[in-house]
């Protein structure tokens, strides 16, 4: 069960795919925090519905990360798989492995398919002050609206 609207957003910390410790409170609910946060959960990098949904935040890339906002993408897969990924798809924002202990961060949004072993397709949107505003869950198979994101990124525009 995906973590609910309305709770305080699980803290992490994660690698990225450059190696850099990234922690959600690096930029919300945190001491250092004062952005919002969009949370991407994925299944695995360079898998076709994967692909082309980081295709379309890259290129959208505008709306995701700026001085409000920090999109970051979590998958399970290594570090390296993730440096390689990105470097291929032109990814600027970071990719965070949930690798080791694996599924760690997708365990605590509550999107971990344990009989996969991978993340499901979980989006959540996260405020400033570290609270969980706008979620959706989809199946590994669904790719997910980059719409729905923006406008719930909207929203939050209008309460701070």
């Amino acid at each position: 069960m995906a973590i609910e609207i309305g709770a305080q957003a699980p803290d992490f910390e994660l690698k990225d795919n450059h190696g850099r410790t990234v922690r959600l409170s690096d930029f919300a609910g945190g001491p250092a925090g004062s952005k919002n946060v969009v949370l991407f959960f994925y299944p695995f990098a360079f898998t076709g519905v994967c692909t082309g949904e980081l295709r379309v935040l890259r290129e959208r890339a505008g709306e995701f990360v700026n001085d409000d906002t920090q999109l970051l993408a979590v998958s399970a897969d290594s570090m390296h798989t993730l440096r390689v990924f990105g470097e291929q798809e032109d990814l600027e924002f970071p990719l965070l492995s949930d690798f080791w202990p694996h599924g760690a961060a997708s365990r605590a949004y509550g999107v971990f398919d344990e009989d996969k072993g991978c993340a499901v397709r979980g989006t959540f949107v996260i405020d400033k002050t570290g609270i969980v505003r706008w979620s959706v869950v989809n199946a590994l198979p669904d790719a997910r609206d980059a719409d729905a994101y923006a406008k719930a990124l909207a929203t939050l525009g209008t309460r701070h």
